[in-house]
């Protein structure tokens, strides 16, 4: 392994502090680490060998798994949030998971999306989804939808996404989607609080090209959060499978069940 590196933002002072012991206690052992804060803009030189531990919340984990992907590294998800469930792994066991994670190359391959927009140079990554939303709050905007070269369905609502199996317990789920197990190779089209049409998701598979019209009206282009773009009608944007995927260290702690149960029983509490 070229490189191990923890990733956390400068005002997670918990998050920090265990990076900081953990550090020590690896190099007491003879295993080279070190600590980048996600707020720097400096990022570190990877390659398809370093290992990323995310040390955080779910955002952490999305930025720390979006520097992860641009260079085919690895990353392992230690949750220091309340729910966090995209993160798999207690702080309790942060250095026997990265030991194993040094001595085995296990990986799931989690589907990330790859977002462009005809005509010009947006060119995004998401691992949870991207959303084509009204850009002026109270005004619906209708999203016309194709998969492929097949049109199909017009929805007027607040908003239309796109997400991945890994974001269908995100946003997706929120707004009625479903629960889409990680190692599945799909995009699940989920519309937005829609108004007189369809309130049901569209799952379709990993190899498709979806693509999403603003029809009447602007609209944002939100990926994982972050606003990417803005579309006027007529404009589009075509969202497909990333060539690279999001390289996940497999741990006992990945299976579906358990984190549905641990999780959302949490998030409920």
């Amino acid at each position: 392994m070229s490189q191990l590196i923890f990733t956390a933002f400068s005002n997670r002072e918990d998050a920090v502090e265990l990076a900081r012991e953990a550090v020590e206690r690896l190099k007491a052992e003879g295993i080279d680490s070190s600590l980048h804060l996600l707020n720097d803009g400096a990022a570190p030189a990877l390659d398809e060998s370093s290992l990323v531990v995310s040390l955080g919340g779910d955002g952490t984990f999305l930025k720390s798994a979006r520097l992860a992907h641009e260079y085919g590294a690895r990353v392992l998800a230690v949750n220091l949030g309340r729910l966090g469930f995209l993160l798999n792994v207690p702080s309790s066991e942060l250095i026997d998971n990265i030991k194993h994670a040094i001595r085995h190359e296990h990986v799931v391959d989690r589907l990330a999306l790859q977002i462009t927009m005809p005509g010009t140079a947006l060119d995004e990554f998401a691992l949870n989804e991207v959303v084509v939303e009204r850009a002026s709050a109270g005004h619906m905007v209708r999203v016309k939808t194709f998969v492929d070269d097949d049109e199909y369905l017009t929805y007027s609502a607040d908003g239309v996404m796109v997400a991945t199996p890994t974001g269908s317990t995100g946003y997706n789920f929120s707004a009625g989607g479903p629960v889409v197990d990680a190692t599945l190779q799909v995009m699940v089209m989920t519309p937005i609080a829609p108004h007189f049409t369809i309130d049901r998701s569209i799952v379709v598979d990993g190899a498709n090209l979806v693509r999403m019209v603003a029809d009447n009206k602007p609209a944002l282009i939100v990926a994982d959060g972050r606003t990417i773009g803005s579309l006027e009608p007529g404009e589009s944007i075509e969202v497909r499978r990333s060539p690279r995927p999001v390289r996940v260290v497999a741990t006992r702690r990945v299976e579906l069940g358990f984190r549905l149960r641990e999780s959302l029983r949490e998030g409920h509490a």
